[in-house]
């Protein structure tokens, strides 16, 4: 992490940075964040890895520089590979519990659905066709493993195999949740919609304050993070009903008070640190508002709000810190969602054109 650190501070100044800069800032982190990915030893769970993945997707998106695009088949292959070996058929490997080869042990839809939203990005990328294939069908035999055992009635979703708790569980339906939007946008099979909206239906009746086993009060920021890419995967297609929409819009606002109370770029009085596990995913925080500044009437405000929180992001990520892997990780994604909004939901299937804004 050193090296990440290293290669950060001269571009990222003491001073806070403008809004300009972000595309400067972006591509230094994606630079940093390729070797680390090679690093097929390190001992860091792979859901932290595929947030920087789906980041450096849409970073070759931007630049075309092949390292980039070459960084996340090699990751997304070695999910892959991973994946072959795993009991249950279709579960990923997620570096800790139940690995390849074994019967036993936990395994967790939320952490494996990460990695397989990062494997489905990579595929999108893909220029050759039988890669491309290889890294969907791993993505569409992970997402039948879900449906068929994990998703309840309810719309809510379960963690998997885990032992401490086996009811519908509020990451694991987030996560899952978003894998389910996005894949019904690339494959059209609505099977896939009707589980994505089912989770967000389950989420607007749980309410994210109610998050247990992991509790709210415990880790705030990663229940934000992780219930509501559901809502920014599915944004679209939850605009399509006046009853569900004006029903998330009620979670949506609740999520934005807390955002300007507890966000440090916003309140520096806020308690929560980057370093900590839970405080980290405040990196991921601005890519949701961007998502939804696209969405929503209030706009403008809604993106300047996650510009500030950005931009005391980037001051962070300067610090010589030891602890900001997964800070840097999530905070990708707000800048990938910043510097080309809607590519981290991008999928090849044509769409019918229309304005995002209401």
């Amino acid at each position: 992490m050193h090296a990440l650190l290293v290669l950060i501070a001269p571009v990222l100044l003491s001073a806070e940075p403008q809004a300009p800069e972000f595309r400067e800032q972006f591509f230094t982190l994606c630079d940093a964040v390729v070797p680390i990915l090679d690093d097929a030893g390190r001992r860091v769970p792979f859901y932290q890895d595929s947030y920087a993945v789906r980041a450096l997707a849409v970073a070759y998106d931007m630049s075309g520089k092949q390292q980039y695009l070459d960084a996340c088949r090699r990751w997304s292959a070695r999910m892959v590979e991973h994946q072959a070996q795993m009991t249950p058929q279709g579960a990923y490997y997620m570096n800790y519990g139940r690995k390849p080869g074994e019967a036993t042990g936990d395994w967790y839809v939320g952490d494996s659905s990460s990695i397989a939203l990062a494997v489905l990005a990579t595929a999108l990328r893909c220029p050759d066709a039988r890669e491309k294939a290889r890294l969907l069908d791993s993505v569409t035999g992970y997402a039948r493993l879900v449906m068929d055992n994990y998703v309840k009635p309810s719309g809510g979703i379960t963690d998997g195999l885990w032992p401490q708790f086996d009811g519908e569980w509020w990451c694991s339906t987030g996560i899952f949740g978003s894998l389910a939007f996005v894949l019904y946008d690339e494959t059209g099979d609505p099977a896939y919609l009707k589980v994505g909206l089912g989770a967000v239906d389950w989420l607007n009746r749980q309410r994210f304050e109610n998050a247990r086993h992991i509790d709210y009060k415990e880790a705030a920021p990663s229940v934000l993070m992780y219930v509501f890419e559901a809502y920014s995967a599915g944004m679209p297609h939850l605009r399509r009903d006046p009853t569900r929409w004006a029903a998330s819009q009620v979670e949506l606002r609740r999520a934005m008070e807390w955002m300007a109370a507890n966000q440090p770029g916003r309140n520096a009085a806020s308690h929560w640190k980057y370093e900590h596990q839970w405080g980290s995913k405040l990196g991921g925080l601005p890519f949701h508002l961007y998502v939804w500044s696209r969405f929503m009437p209030e706009g403008a405000p809604i993106a300047a709000d996650a510009d500030k929180d950005l931009t005391h992001m980037g001051t962070a990520l300067a610090g010589d810190r030891s602890n900001l892997f997964q800070l840097c990780a999530f905070a990708m994604m707000s800048y990938a969602e910043r510097l080309s909004p809607g590519s981290l939901y991008r999928t090849d299937r044509p769409k019918a054109k229309s304005a995002d804004r209401r």
